[in-house]
């Protein structure tokens, strides 16, 4: 029995996944946007903090980090360039785990690292799946997933 229910339901919760994918996208693209308006608002405050946990060349990377992160949720949000701009947004997080949240554990109530993992799953998933049918890149690129 289960062996016929299977793809009846399989084929009915895969027509959610475009429309999952949208909604995916517009709430990472809105988690990146508070910080990136932050950083943008008093770059020159960023780079100074960037210098004091030891980030390289912290003017240049504040620079680069609210860049990429306004660059992502204006991108996300149309679904333009969505396997893209995965990749620089996960190597934001990778950054962002290993200078802040690592050494207060997992939880995100500690200002651990479970907020940024999760947003590089979504951004893992983005950039494996694309940015589903309702997106700018099946519009113009005719990318299916």
């Amino acid at each position: 029995m289960l062996q016929r229910i299977y793809p009846f339901v399989k084929d009915l919760l895969s027509h959610g996944q475009s429309a999952s994918l949208l909604l995916a996208r517009l709430v990472v693209a809105y988690g990146f946007y508070k910080p990136a308006m932050m950083k943008w608002s008093d770059i020159g405050a960023v780079a100074t903090w960037f210098g004091s946990i030891g980030i390289p060349l912290p003017t240049l990377n504040a620079y680069m980090a609210a860049t990429t992160e306004i660059t992502g949720v204006v991108l996300l949000t149309l679904g333009l360039f969505t396997r893209v701009i995965s990749i620089p947004l996960i190597v934001v997080m990778i950054v962002a785990i290993v200078t802040v949240h690592l050494p207060n554990g997992f939880s995100a109530g500690n200002n651990g690292f479970e907020i940024p993992v999760y947003y590089m799953l979504f951004l893992s998933i983005f950039a494996s799946f694309g940015a589903g049918k309702f997106s700018l890149d099946h519009l113009i690129f005719g990318d299916e997933q």
